[in-house]
């Protein structure tokens, strides 16, 4: 019997609803996963939309196409693909992981699992990043920029493609395994020589001074390892997760840094992305190391607090 788009959704679908049941139990942290919500909006599978999202990559079509034609016939090679990624799937393999691509603020990109996949929450960060270069520019003055834990480039790739006006901005990970994805990212966006791939540890690569300053490091508590849906514990990778017991040790790490290094110039402004109960101790420290600093938060679509924007003193 032939298999059509539509006895193949009809059987992923089933597939996935099966393993769905088996893994209702998880337990849901408030954080990370996905990044600002108190509870995922969808169990950890669901079946009918990572269904079509792998038919759709498998075939080569947007989704739209498999609505457009149901009864279209499978080849037998790509009817064996789809029931492999379907049982990949079905063993928690993330669906960015199976399909190589995550869209992020409009943009594809390359992700694997040597990344961590992009999260809807940091277009906050780069909504803000991008007003603030915006406004810099506005004064005839071309910012220094840098991400820093940059993973797949999600950050420092949008800005440059949504703001041609800056040269080049720096981009550094203490993974060159990440900075791999990043850099074929770069080429994918055609932005390769205004990114600055360094590797090191958070400031140490990097020359100054910096104008502005953004990072999305990891900010999970190792305490909270086992709230994590198994996807994302089993699959991600743990160094792009984790900082400390609290979540606060590379953003403690980093701030200090900053401070000591001298790198940031005068009024430089820092944009990071934190933990939904990371906003008093990370005050607390932003007004022991700058207290004439302006910290200012932002909420994700979860009311949590999600950016924090340090304004420095001129």
């Amino acid at each position: 019997m032939m298999t059509t788009i539509r006895n193949a959704l009809e059987q992923g679908v089933r597939m996935l609803t099966r393993q769905e049941r088996t893994s209702s139990g998880y337990t849901c942290p408030p954080d990370r996963v996905p990044q600002g919500t108190t509870h995922p909006p969808h169990p950890p599978l669901a079946p009918m939309r990572d269904a079509q999202v792998l038919l759709a990559h498998v075939l080569h079509v947007e989704r739209a196409t498999l609505y457009a034609y149901p009864e279209r016939v499978l080849s037998t090679e790509q009817e064996q693909q789809f029931r492999m990624l379907i049982e990949r799937r079905e063993r928690g393999e993330p669906v960015a992981y199976l399909t190589g691509h995550k869209e992020f603020y409009g943009l594809d990109f390359l992700v694997d699992r040597r990344v961590l996949i992009p999260r809807p929450e940091t277009e906050f960060l780069v909504e803000t990043a991008l007003g603030l270069l915006r406004n810099i520019l506005s004064t005839g003055r071309v910012p220094v920029v840098a991400d820093i834990g940059t993973g797949s480039g999600v950050i420092p790739i949008t800005l440059a493609v949504q703001e041609p006006r800056i040269p080049y901005l720096y981009a550094s990970d203490i993974s060159a395994e990440a900075l791999d994805v990043a850099r074929l990212n770069c080429q994918l966006h055609h932005v390769e020589s205004r990114i600055r791939l360094v590797q090191g540890d958070l400031l140490s690569p990097l020359p100054g001074p910096i104008d502005l300053l953004t990072a999305n490091l990891p900010y999970v508590g190792t305490a909270e390892m086992n709230l994590l849906t198994p996807d994302v514990r089993a699959y991600e990778p743990h160094l792009a997760l984790f900082s400390g017991p609290y979540g606060l040790d590379l953003l403690h790490r980093l701030l200090i840094e900053a401070k000591q290094s001298d790198i940031l110039a005068r009024g430089a402004i820092i944009v990071l992305e934190i933990g939904y109960q990371q906003r008093e101790p990370l005050t607390e420290l932003i007004h022991e190391l700058w207290p004439r600093a302006i910290a200012t938060f932002r909420k994700d679509y979860a009311n949590w607090d999600r950016v924090l924007q340090i304004t420095l003193p001129e």
